[in-house]
């Protein structure tokens, strides 16, 4: 019974510490189905394919550029620079 109460704790810890990436996570999922939910919307109202369609890509484009801004963190390349040697004749 430790052992399981152990266990729990230690994965609650892990939740703890991933908090805000799991709230990243859901902001990402609602910003990439927003285009989705807003033509939907608009065809729930009656408009034609043409509104439904504009509206949506630019609702899309606009999740894209939030998506971006909000991640480019993740998008960034550190390198690693080693110490280079000499690849002579070492004597």
């Amino acid at each position: 019974m430790v052992l399981v109460f152990t266990w729990i704790k230690k994965e609650l810890m892990y939740l703890k510490d991933s908090f805000f990436e799991i709230i990243k996570g859901l902001i990402l999922v609602i910003l990439a189905s927003a285009g989705l939910g807003c033509a939907l919307f608009i065809r729930y109202l009656g408009f034609n394919g043409t509104i439904i369609t504009l509206f949506g890509i630019i609702t899309e484009i606009i999740s894209l550029l939030l998506c971006y801004f909000l991640f480019r963190e993740y998008l960034k390349t550190e390198e690693k620079s080693e110490p280079s040697k000499s690849k002579g004749k070492q004597q």
